[in-house]
């Protein structure tokens, strides 16, 4: 299968593309930095020359292809409404290109927009948060419009992805915690954040697009959900730093824009996954990519 990946030299693009590449697939990567093309014919990708802003070169890359993943999204959390806008944007752009030519299209969102009640695991079938309430939602609402006028598209929901360079939410994070000198929990810490290897979350990816069904959503979870009391007192170990809870209207000056998830409890399930994907994760745990967290110096 020839797959034209956006985000191909991201932090989980790059994976997507060594695992594709492993199954006998041809990548197409879009990259527009001459420095990160080289690391993708490397790794025995094709070149795609473009931005996810250049809607005429998604398109060609789209026309180039099998089937498509979306991975590119930008990450400054400043102004996260307007990246989450610009996702809804590019996704539409690729949904139309494809069309109803049945090639399929793997869209990326977050397993915290799944809503569950208190206390409950998220599901792929839970309801989910609309735009207006999480704006990250629009990245599905804009997939099921599409797939409502015939295009093959399905969803992969991220929980916290790591490796012992990166942890998704839990890296800005271990900012704050080292330039506050402490590693804080709100409350008592029992809140939830679900997780996956880096590794097995491109796995997904690969059995999603191999899968090729129509409108499925699939949680690339393969832990249901880290206390963040635990995270806390992992990284302080690493860090040499002290632990301390802090109260909820603490949260926001302490971890600055993150402040908003830190106390979130959002555990999830990725058990219909499994059993669609035949998938088993079997990466290294969340705590143990903190223990042994790559420093500066190290």
């Amino acid at each position: 299968m020839r797959v034209f990946i956006t985000g191909a030299t991201g932090f989980i693009g790059s994976a997507v593309v060594k695992e594709l590449i492993a199954a006998g697939h041809h990548v197409i990567g879009l990259c527009r930095s001459e420095s990160k093309a080289k690391g993708l014919v490397a790794g025995g990708a094709e070149v795609f020359t473009g931005s996810v802003e250049d809607e005429a070169r998604l398109k060609q890359g789209v026309a180039r292809s099998d089937g498509v993943i979306h991975l590119a999204f930008n990450h400054d959390f400043s102004k996260f409404a307007a990246n989450c806008a610009d996702d809804g944007r590019v996704i539409n752009v690729l949904a139309t290109a494809l069309g109803s030519s049945n090639r399929p299209l793997i869209v990326t969102s977050g397993t915290a927009i799944a809503h569950a009640p208190p206390g409950e695991l998220s599901r792929e079938t839970s309801a989910t948060a609309t735009s207006a309430m999480h704006p990250r939602a629009l990245s599905e609402e804009t997939a099921r419009a599409a797939a409502a006028s015939g295009v093959n598209v399905s969803v992969v929901r991220l929980p916290q992805v790591h490796d012992t360079t990166r942890q998704g939410l839990i890296s800005p994070a271990i900012q704050a915690y080292r330039a506050k000198g402490e590693c804080c929990y709100v409350g008592n810490g029992g809140n939830r954040w679900p997780a996956a290897h880096v590794l097995d979350v491109a796995r997904v990816y690969r059995l999603a697009i191999e899968m090729a069904e129509r409108n499925a959503v699939y949680h690339a979870v393969a832990e249901e959900g880290v206390p963040m009391r635990a995270v806390a007192e992992t990284v302080a170990k690493r860090l040499a730093l002290p632990v301390r809870s802090i109260a909820p209207e603490e949260a926001p000056a302490f971890f600055g824009w993150l402040g908003m998830f830190a106390a979130l409890d959002m555990p999830s399930s990725s058990a219909l996954t499994r059993s669609k994907l035949g998938w088993t994760p079997t990466g290294p745990t969340l705590l143990a990519d903190l223990t042994n967290l790559q420093l500066t110096g190290d």
